[in-house]
């Protein structure tokens, strides 16, 4: 049974709900809300939105002709989902026969965190003990092999922010000496913790310290008791980002060789998450189902974006999404009840059938579309995705965000979960994200709150239809409220979601430090950068003056190739910004450079330790020269 119709099942069976639009609508007695993030949200917001919009969701799919195909969700044992994981976060060559341990993958784990070391452990041994029952003759390392730095015999890690390997039940005086590490590693043994060595504010998002290190390090009484009575945590705290010196890093800043990397370390920092915090963390696998391979309703939007990129190259949105979304805002955000007050079920049906056969045409009449039927179709779009627009894998995992003990940590979690999505989900999510904020915006108006947007988008994003009845074997009452919670938490927080925390930027930048090391011994020189930036060699001829031969301590030298075949020498300061110097740039009245915004170009950090990076306005350039002093520093849109 779909999650709707389950859903209003339950409701009609406890005799709470009427099929009308009246204020009857009441929370069975029974129903349970004992997490922070429901109980909450219980208090603040009302769930007659979220009923009314289930209502209209059921209305919508009595009226349809056909049901769609469900999904069906594979149940492979342990060690199969736990290997799957294993390939996801890039580690499958681990497992692979006659492959043995390659240097990257080495590389890969030296760089990895205490908690994150104790993830991958986890499944390691999970695959290990199921290809023996198996028999499976696989090359299959021990862990203690993996995670022991060759430089060091008893793999024990030096730098504090990469701890001892994880513990083994092999050795009783290996589980004693990594006890020990352990314990330095979290701040005890008269050593401090990383959270105590740093200013903190209950209202800070952390991205400097690792978020399951944080977890691990509230367990800790001496850190715990920082956090006495929830400190600041409630529904109403105002959670922020404090300002990085070095830049903060968005998504699309960093080179797609670079992101690959970032989705890895995201994958197996969200893991040892919600390891440490005891809940489990499992992505769910779609079996292969037929899907329609055109038209707009129920396509995949991997299909959608090719015939999209036929008539507009480049586009990453579809096109009908924007169509919808810019014809719902040419009508007026201050419309009351918009998103809240559906259209007519017949006539949504009729239209969507008219946008079927002659959207792409161009010769569909959009004066025939009201304002709640376009807001009724958007919903209709996201809810007819034939997987769901938070994927199949992690659907799950954005709903168990709300049972994660602290909303700081919900936070977290769903920064996480929003690296992990594919490009076209988490681009087609990033401006449904913002369509909403802009509706919000209009709430004196339009009497659309964040809590009742919330209410109304959660069904739509979280009662995905074409999953079996045994994903919802909860309690649908406290799914309710929990998902709203979530969904207000993603529209409310949706910048803080698409940046890279940045020690998932530090840890791509020693791996890639690491990697250059093994390069030069092997004479392999620079590929990877090679790939990922300009050609050098082309720019050192181009720019080569007397001049350039030797770069003073202290200044860069700032190119902008495709504008200008003058570089620029800048004396590095103690406030200089990115914004500084490109600024400077464009204020020389010459060539292409009189024709540019400064919203139009950027500021790149290119090679060293990254491959490519936008760099934020804010970016202060001492600071990350310090950080990244073999960088060269290119002008350029991010287009080009």
């Amino acid at each position: 049974m779909a999650l709707v119709a389950a859903l209003e099942e339950k409701i009609r069976r406890s005799g709470q709900y009427t099929m009308n639009h009246d204020d009857s609508r009441r929370i069975p007695d029974g129903a349970s809300f004992d997490r922070s993030g429901s109980q909450d949200s219980l208090d603040a917001m009302s769930l007659d939105d979220f009923w009314k919009e289930v209502e209209n969701i059921h209305e919508t799919r009595g009226n349809n002709h056909e049901e769609r195909q469900a999904i069906v969700v594979k149940e492979p044992d342990e060690g199969e989902l736990e290997e799957e994981w294993l390939k996801e976060a890039g580690l499958s060559n681990l497992f692979a026969e006659s492959t043995g341990d390659s240097q990257e993958s080495m590389v890969f784990l030296s760089t990895l965190t205490r908690t994150q070391k104790a993830a991958v452990e986890k499944r390691v041994e999970t695959v290990t003990q199921t290809l023996r029952k198996k028999n499976k003759h696989h090359q299959i390392p021990d862990v203690r092999d993996i995670f022991r730095p060759q430089s060091d015999p008893k793999g024990k890690v030096c730098d504090r922010s990469e701890p001892s390997a994880v513990r083994t039940t092999e050795s009783k005086n290996e589980m004693q000496d990594e006890t020990k590490d352990l314990k330095f590693s979290l701040g005890t043994n008269e050593q401090k913790s990383p959270l105590e060595d740093m200013p903190f504010s209950e209202t800070d998002i952390n991205l400097e310290i690792p978020f399951a290190e944080q977890a691990a390090n509230l367990k800790d009484n001496s850190v715990g008791k920082m956090y006495k009575d929830g400190g600041g945590d409630t529904l109403h705290t105002n959670f922020r980002l404090p300002k990085d010196k070095t830049g903060t890093t968005k998504i699309g800043d960093l080179a797609p060789q670079d992101m690959k990397k970032v989705y890895s370390l995201a994958l197996i920092e969200l893991t040892a998450l919600y390891d440490v915090l005891g809940t489990e963390f499992k992505q769910q696998k779609a079996a292969k189902i037929k899907t329609k391979d055109c038209g707009l309703f129920g396509v995949p939007l991997s299909v959608l974006l090719e015939q999209d990129q036929k008539k507009v190259p480049g586009t990453k949105i579809p096109l009908i999404f924007q169509k919808l979304i810019s014809q719902i805002e040419e009508a007026t955000l201050e419309t009351e009840g918009l998103l809240r007050i559906p259209g007519v079920a017949t006539r949504v049906k009729s239209l969507c059938q008219e946008l079927e056969a002659k959207f792409y045409e161009g010769t569909f009449n959009w004066e025939n579309v009201k304002q709640h039927d376009a807001a009724s179709l958007l919903k209709l779009f996201i809810r007819e995705l034939p997987q769901p627009l938070l994927t199949v894998e992690y659907l799950k995992a954005f709903q168990d965000v709300q049972n994660l003990p602290r909303k700081k940590q919900q936070l977290q979690a769903l920064n996480l979960l929003v690296i992990l999505l594919p490009e076209a989900n988490r681009d087609t999510l990033k401006v449904l994200l913002e369509f909403l904020q802009r509706v919000i915006d209009h709430r004196e108006k339009n009497k659309m709150t964040l809590n009742n947007v919330a209410m109304v988008m959660a069904p739509n994003l979280f009662t995905f239809q074409g999953l079996g009845s045994k994903t919802i074997e909860q309690s649908e009452f406290a799914m309710a409220a929990g998902t709203a919670n979530v969904m207000r938490f993603m529209i409310q927080y949706q910048k803080l979601l698409w940046t890279i925390p940045k020690f998932i930027v530090n840890q791509v930048r020693k791996q890639n430090t690491e990697n250059q090391k093994k390069e030069k011994k092997d004479k392999a020189m620079k590929k990877l950068l090679k790939k990922m930036a300009y050609d050098r060699e082309k720019h050192e001829k181009q720019d080569k003056t007397p001049n350039d031969a030797d770069v003073p301590q202290g200044v860069i030298r700032v190119q902008a190739p495709h504008l200008s075949k003058v570089s620029m020498a800048i004396q590095l300061t103690e406030d200089l910004k990115a914004s500084d110097i490109v600024a400077r740039f464009l204020s020389e009245k010459s060539g292409n450079v009189q024709t540019l915004k400064k919203e139009e170009v950027f500021l790149y950090e290119i090679g060293g330790n990254i491959g490519e990076r936008c760099l934020d306005d804010d970016t202060y350039m001492k600071d990350l020269y310090q950080l990244n002093p073999n960088a060269e520093w290119v002008i350029k849109s991010k287009q080009s």
